[in-house]
């Protein structure tokens, strides 16, 4: 059967910037009547913080550990540890 490998760092940075739009748009749901964003909205501008993530996840490949998304230095990153 074939069988795709997936990166580590690909899985991660996935996992941090699901994870960054979700939290953005329950957010901005949450605070809509005072923000005055209807629902697509809210679910258009939590892009943009989802976006950021998928930047400092780019740095953290070349800053940080290869293998995460993480900006911790290869030195204090916990999947760094054995």
């Amino acid at each position: 059967m074939f069988r795709i490998r997936v990166p580590r760092f690909a899985i991660d940075l996935a996992e941090r910037t699901a994870a960054t739009y979700a939290e953005s748009v329950i957010g901005l749901l949450l605070v809509g009547g005072i923000t005055g964003l209807s629902s697509l909205q809210a679910a258009a501008v939590a892009g943009i913080p989802a976006g950021l993530t998928v930047i400092k996840g780019a740095l953290g490949k070349f800053l940080g550990h290869p293998e995460t998304a993480s900006l911790l230095p290869a030195r204090s990153d916990p999947a760094s540890r054995p």
